[in-house]
């Protein structure tokens, strides 16, 4: 098979299973037991997308861990800014990749090793040379800042065609107009983990705002 079939390939399953899930748990800590409670909770709650980004504390460790923990679930991190990083993730068996910003070392280096990455973009401009540059999807952030779920329906017109994952401003209660608007699927981190719930460990509130989500989604679930 092709380098460009491999790709294509890759990026097909990867749009598959947002289609099929369409919310992202983006998780940052400081703490490694919290990171795996979070990640624990929101699974519970019936997300099988979790993100651990790289700059939480000891990120490979709690990507190993969850691997074992959470066989039903697809791991992956976010944040990666360098190539080091990039590959010292891959090392420890990530499973999809999220990058801020557009850098075609890194999303070749993530095709090459079988790794659906998914750099950030904003505008327009940005978001066709992350697409054309090899991105499995492209994640449109902040969204919120530039109007949010208007802005992704505006997008639909000329870029239609390309799968988009916005984050920085999902809620619960918007999540649907974003899938609605014509994005593929959502990122949502703090609208998942409350700040007094967490500092409670309060997971059972989180587990039910993942169920919430996801039974606000389900709608929208291609299998």
């Amino acid at each position: 098979m092709s380098t460009a079939n491999k790709h294509l390939e890759l990026s097909t399953s990867w749009q598959k299973m947002l289609r099929q899930h369409r919310a992202i748990a983006v998780i940052r800590v400081t703490n490694i037991n919290q990171g795996l409670e979070m990640a624990k909770a929101v699974a519970t709650g019936g997300m099988r997308l979790i993100e651990i980004t790289w700059n939480s504390e000891s990120p490979a460790k709690i990507i190993k861990k969850l691997r074992q923990e959470l066989p039903e679930c697809l791991i992956g991190t976010g944040t990666i800014l360098t190539l080091d990083e990039l590959k010292n993730a891959i090392s420890s068996g990530i499973q999809f990749c999220f990058t801020p910003h557009v850098n075609l070392s890194l999303i070749e280096t993530a095709l090459e090793q079988g790794v659906p990455i998914i750099p950030g973009a904003l505008s327009p401009s940005e978001i066709v040379n992350a697409w054309q540059a090899g991105g499995s999807c492209v994640k449109v952030f902040p969204v919120q800042a530039v109007g949010g779920i208007n802005y992704i329906k505006g997008l639909q017109g000329p870029l239609g065609s390309i799968p988009l994952i916005p984050t920085g401003g999902v809620t619960l209660e918007n999540a649907v107009n974003f899938i609605e608007a014509g994005a593929i699927a959502v990122g949502l981190s703090g609208q998942l983990f409350p700040s007094m719930a967490i500092e409670t460990q309060d997971w059972e509130t989180v587990t039910k705002r993942a169920q919430t989500l996801m039974k606000l989604l389900k709608r929208f679930s291609l299998t």
